[in-house]
Formats: structure tokens, C-alpha cells, sequence
């Protein structure tokens, strides 16, 4: 069984629906840890020691968080900045998270064909956090495609949300109990949580 940590970055997560409820399904769960980082450091004195610790008791890390000006919000670029620090996560020594698990699980305000070449956004949600992917390489961590949730304003409304919610949670469960499919994820642009062909043998 795997242990997982959820960073979950959010300035304004009372206008979030969907996080809400994706949160919800998240902390339902045994052997799942979840820290908001807003809440955690409001004044974004991040405790380094703290951090790693934290980073070097769990095997899967997922970053939580809504795409802001095509990219994470503020917090989690200062949380990588300080504490994955040369030696500890990258460069001469610092194997630490080598061999762990890095996955993004976004919303997105917008809808997936504005995510496209040819989209009003110019390019995919993939080509926007490939930073996210190359700090997983570099860190020597396995890099899974991204969880996303594309407008997810309306989700709530639509019916979509409980959807991906629950597909949330069987995700997490599927990490945890050994059970995903790395090879068929990899293969992959993005989790399809309407399929989830990843997911087999997760009731």
C-alpha cells in the first residue's frame, strides 16, 4: 500500500465548488494526507524541514490546484522554490524523492477546446505545466499526466462534478492500493476520468 500527500494550493477556496468537493473525497480516505498550503502558511513563511519530511514519508505526491494565469498559483511556486532544494531533491546527493510519484490534478476555468492549438488559449494544458514535469524529471520522480477538470465553473451545474469527484477518489484509491496502471497512464495526454481505463479493478 502506497501513502499519499496532497499539496493543495487555493488563494480563494471558498469560490471553489469544485475543490471543495474534490477535497471531500480526498480526506475520505485512509492513508491520505491533505495540507492546503494557503492555510498551512498564510504568510508564506514555509517551513523547509517541515516539508521534506513530510515529502520523504509518502510515496505519491499530488499537486491540487486551480490553472491561474497558466500556471500554479503563487504559494506552490515558493514551496518548490525553497524546499526542493539542490541536494535534497536534484544535483550532487539529492536522491531523496527519487523513484516517487508527481501528478497534477487541476481545474480549469476554461473549456478543453480552448486548450488546443488551434483553441483561444494557443496551446494544450499539458504544454503549460510541462515545468511540473520537468521538475518530476529532474528530481528523478515519475511524472503522471494530469487529473483535469476543464470548465470547471460550470461543473457543478452541468453534472460533471460528482462525476470526476468520484473519479477523484477511485484515482487515489487506485494509486494507493498498488492497483494503477502506470504503463496505460503514460500513454496518455491526460487521465480520461470518463473511461478510466487506468482504473481496472477499482469499484
Amino acid at each position: 500500500m502506497k501513502s499519499i500527500l496532497v499539496l493543495y494550493a487555493h488563494p480563494a477556496p471558498r469560490h471553489s465548488t469544485a475543490n471543495k468537493q474534490m477535497i471531500a473525497a480526498a480526506q475520505s480516505l485512509n492513508d491520505v494526507t491533505f495540507v492546503d498550503l494557503y492555510a498551512r502558511y498564510p504568510r508564506f513563511k514555509i517551513e523547509i524541514d517541515k516539508e521534506q519530511e513530510q515529502l520523504l514519508a509518502h510515496d505519491i505526491i499530488i499537486f491540487q490546484f486551480p490553472l491561474m494565469w497558466y500556471s500554479t498559483p503563487s504559494i506552490l511556486k515558493e514551496w518548490q522554490d525553497l524546499v526542493l532544494e539542490y541536494g535534497f531533491a536534484y544535483g550532487e546527493g539529492g536522491k531523496a524523492l527519487a523513484g516517487k510519484c508527481l501528478m497534477p490534478v487541476v481545474t480549469v476555468g476554461g473549456p478543453e477546446h480552448a486548450y488546443q492549438d488551434e483553441g483561444y488559449n494557443k496551446h494544450s494544458l499539458q504544454t503549460f505545466l510541462t515545468p511540473l514535469e520537468q521538475t518530476a524529471n529532474l528530481c528523478s520522480m515519475r511524472y503522471l499526466p494530469p487529473l483535469a477538470l476543464f470548465a470547471s465553473l460550470r461543473a457543478s451545474n452541468d453534472g460533471r462534478l460528482d462525476d470526476h469527484s468520484t473519479a477523484y477518489s477511485h484515482l487515489l484509491t487506485a494509486l494507493r492500493d498498488e492497483t494503477f496502471d502506470y504503463e496505460a497512464a503514460q500513454n496518455q495526454p491526460l487521465l480520461n476520468i470518463e473511461e478510466l481505463p487506468i482504473l481496472e479493478g477499482v469499484q
